[in-house]
């Protein structure tokens, strides 16, 4: 079973949240440690629908739109900086009755959740940091991200052709991957004209741009609870800058997986849980 949680973010913005498992039952103890799913930029919470079925068994695991995702709303005049973020998952948090919860978050939304757990560690109990890089990318990064969204071929034809497109014809995809190609497809919705993305490229830019420019190491440095950082061999975030983290989180510890990118979790689910789980178990021993 699949349930919607309408949540209310920082300035009354709608958020969804969903809950990939039945509700307790009437007289069922529903205290199951809290975890809440934090997805990337461009991405939502279904890409999280395999992780949080299995967290079910021992969690109450909810997978949160951040704004401007998903079926959340994207308002256009809305605020979308780092502030607008963690502000939305801490009214999560607190309106989902999650907290202290384990926040796991991929990219854009590792970053939400670091920053969330160094300004507000009553919130937070554990955290799993995604291929999530702490330095500065710069503005090249971003110019390669503005050119990047005008190649798209929109609006495409059919989902077969937003497979084909991210997972092959991509000039960012180095080789065939599948994968890619089905992580994009779950962001298109079908329109008049063809499908097309649930949000709006210039709100993902101007999401980008608040956290691009500057290094976020100090808010690692902040951290106070257990953090798990995790990268795909193949990932972003390499292994020399992914140690470095660890070493200057307080409670950090370091985890990979073999023959997987970016989309470490969607790209490899059985090696991700794998990963994640004794760093998990650790937080539920007394």
């Amino acid at each position: 079973m699949v349930r919607r949680i309408d949540v209310r973010g920082a300035g009354g913005v709608r958020l969804a949240a969903w809950e990939f498992a039945d509700p307790p039952k009437a007289g069922e103890d529903d205290r199951a440690p809290g975890v809440l799913l934090l997805h990337g930029l461009m991405g939502r919470a279904s890409h999280w629908a395999s992780t949080a079925r299995w967290l079910s068994g021992r969690h109450r695991a909810v997978a949160l739109d951040l704004r401007g995702h998903g079926q959340s709303d994207k308002p256009p005049l809305g605020r979308y900086t780092r502030e607008a973020y963690t502000d939305d998952v801490a009214a999560a948090l607190d309106q989902l009755g999650l907290a202290p919860a384990v926040l796991i978050g991929h990219a854009m939304g590792a970053l939400t959740a670091w920053q969330l757990a160094a300004q507000r560690p009553d919130l937070v109990r554990g955290l799993i940091i995604c291929d999530m890089r702490a330095s500065a990318l710069g503005a090249a990064s971003q110019r390669e991200w503005e050119n990047w969204f005008t190649t798209w071929p929109l609006p495409f034809a059919t989902l077969a052709d937003v497979r084909k497109w991210f997972g092959e014809d991509d000039p960012w995809v180095e080789r065939p991957n599948p994968a890619r190609g089905a992580f994009y497809a779950e962001v298109m919705a079908e329109s008049e004209d063809g499908w097309r993305p649930v949000f709006e490229p210039e709100q993902m830019l101007r999401s980008r741009e608040t956290w691009v420019y500057d290094a976020h190491w100090e808010e690692l440095a902040q951290v106070r609870c257990p953090a798990l950082v995790l990268r795909g061999l193949d990932g972003q975030l390499g292994r020399a800058e992914a140690q470095e983290m660890v070493r200057v989180l307080p409670h950090g510890r370091y985890a990979e997986v073999a023959d997987a990118g970016h989309l470490v979790h969607y790209d490899q689910p059985e090696a991700w849980r794998a990963a994640i789980e004794p760093f998990l178990d650790s937080l539920l021993t007394p």
